[in-house]
């Protein structure tokens, strides 16, 4: 596929199924150059351009390492390809990072410069709630203003109203899809505590939260220590789950914790000021 138009409705088509690509725009041309401004390429995570074109050899490879470190880092970046004379001239090496612009080499006789905008589209995060308690249904509710794929979890008759979830499981099995992007916040106010640990610890998810008691977890984690769960499986589990706000109503601990879940997820992705990755 190379039609402009076959690159979109693949754009579409990829964020309807939250698969991770890039998307590569060409912004700027000078110069004789293979590809024009405007020119589309969708990039997937194995490097691979799934439709449209961007150039020849000449930027494909400077542009497919920046999609790679956009899909690992989240952020997007313009990459400048430019003939080396034109690269001396500014006082940049190829692969240097200078005000969030990556500086390449062309290495075509064309010598032309080139400026594609490298745009990661990542999977919505996954967010897996053990439970009906009234923190659940908050937690679940808010969390969709944040744009997580929110599954619902619990017997179908501890849920007294239908929580805002894409996904709705009966009982506390956690699809086998889910994996190390995923949350998971046990919040069932003591009915299936233990049941829904167990499935819990099950993921190797990036974050488990438990709603409830110093006390009531560790007299928890005895009993799951004593049936031979790992001690390092157990360690995971933050209990009591969230930052501490002084948090009261279910409201305000949903908000507690759906804020550390954040801190968790960009914890790594923002530099310091005034530094560049390279």
């Amino acid at each position: 596929m190379t039609a402009h138009v076959d690159v979109m409705e693949l754009v579409s088509r990829m964020r309807s199924a939250d698969e991770a690509f890039v998307l590569a725009t060409v912004v700027r041309t000078v110069s004789v150059t293979a590809a024009k401004a405007g020119a589309k390429a969708v990039i997937r995570p194995d490097g691979t351009i799934a439709a449209g074109w961007i150039g020849g050899g000449c930027a494909r490879g400077a542009v497919l390492k920046a999609a790679q470190d956009a899909l690992l880092d989240g952020e997007s970046r313009l990459v400048s390809v430019q003939p080396e004379n034109l690269l001396a001239e500014l006082g940049v090496q190829p692969g240097e990072s200078r005000e969030g612009i990556r500086f390449a080499k062309n290495t075509c006789p064309s010598k032309g410069t080139m400026d594609i905008f490298v745009e990661p589209v990542l999977p919505r995060p996954s967010l897996v709630i053990l439970g009906a308690s009234p923190v659940a249904i908050a937690l679940a509710d808010l969390a969709r203003y944040f744009g997580f794929h929110i599954t619902a979890a619990a017997p179908p008759a501890d849920f007294t109203e239908r929580p805002n979830a894409d996904l709705l499981v009966e009982g506390f099995d956690i699809p086998e899809t889910y994996s190390a992007h995923c949350y998971i916040v046990v919040s069932t106010q003591s009915k299936g505590d233990e049941a829904a640990l167990r499935a819990a610890l099950k993921a190797d998810a990036a974050y488990l939260g438990f709603v409830g008691s110093r006390r009531k977890i560790a007299v928890l984690k005895a009993k799951l220590a004593a049936d031979g769960i790992d001690a390092a499986a157990l360690a995971r589990i933050k209990a009591p789950a969230g930052l501490d706000l002084g948090a009261i109503t279910p409201e305000e601990i949903a908000l507690s914790i759906l804020a550390e879940i954040i801190e968790r997820r960009r914890h790594g992705q923002r530099q310091p000021a005034g530094r560049q990755s390279s």
